[in-house]
């Protein structure tokens, strides 16, 4: 029984998990955008459905390899926030770059391009946002199921 209502806690806790990281890529991507969207109720719904969009793109991108790293930390008892924020942000990375959105070939002759991207640096605020939810949530108690009573 204490297994069943462990896999509860940690679908639940990477539901949350994506939805935050959701919201990061939508606050990062539009929040300059923010201000002048302060009249029209359009523009807010817009740019929620944007982060429900996004949400369910970090889903669907991580979704095998969250699967294998959550079974790692249960396995094994991994209970460090350290440990789940880099794993969420290498993870994420990784997809991130694996699904063709990292560099876009633009180049300038006026200027150097930089060496992060703005949207890398996004990504990378979605991973640390990701692994923090899913550590207060689920990641803190990884492996309790198996202790006695």
């Amino acid at each position: 029984m204490h297994l069943l209502g462990r896999i509860v806690v940690i679908l639940f806790a990477l539901w949350l998990a994506t939805m935050a990281a959701g919201i990061v890529w939508s606050v990062g991507l539009l929040g300059a955008q923010w201000p002048a969207m302060s009249g029209d109720p359009v523009e807010r719904v817009v740019f929620w459905g944007a982060a429900f969009i996004a949400s369910g793109i970090t889903a669907s991108l991580l979704f095998l390899p969250m699967l294998i790293a959550v079974a790692l930390a249960e396995a094994f008892a991994i209970r460090s926030l350290l440990i789940n924020v880099a794993g969420a942000v290498a993870l994420v990375l990784l997809a991130y770059q694996g699904a063709g959105y990292g560099r876009s070939g633009e180049e300038s002759i006026d200027r150097a391009p930089p060496m992060v991207s703005h949207e890398f640096e996004i990504a990378a605020a979605a991973g640390i946002t990701f692994g923090l939810v899913y550590w207060l949530i689920a990641g803190r108690k990884a492996g309790r199921w198996r202790e006695r009573a």
